[in-house]
């Protein structure tokens, strides 16, 4: 369990609403943050459009077995599509996939004091 916002509790790795009907997104801005899970190749193509629509992807690949070849085809696939846009493309963990758009990249380096 962890500790939200507003002092509720989740199951970790659930996503949590928060309330911002009154916040609207910045003029001008194009890039849109998606959130995705990965069970089989099929789901792969909405990423990509995502991403080739200029989107930042995080795709939970929980439901993929890690043994299974189908991991590894998936993840250069969609490594394949980050480097087509100028984009950028990591693996958190065993459970997370973070593709980005062109102009975008990933630091490798942790923020906080647990360098």
């Amino acid at each position: 369990m962890e500790k939200i916002l507003g002092g509720d509790s989740r199951e970790t790795g659930e996503y949590v609403e928060l309330d911002a009907d009154d916040v609207a997104a910045p003029e001008g801005s194009a890039m849109q943050v998606h959130i995705a899970e990965i069970a089989d190749q099929e789901d792969v193509i909405d990423i990509k459009d995502a991403v080739y629509d200029g989107g930042l992807v995080i795709a939970d690949i929980t439901r993929l077995r890690t043994e299974d070849a189908t991991v590894e085809r998936i993840t250069d696939e969609l490594r394949q599509v980050a480097e087509e846009v100028g984009g950028d493309i990591v693996q958190k963990g065993d459970d997370q996939l973070i593709v980005t758009p062109a102009g975008v990249s990933i630091s490798r380096r942790k923020l906080g004091r647990s360098r």
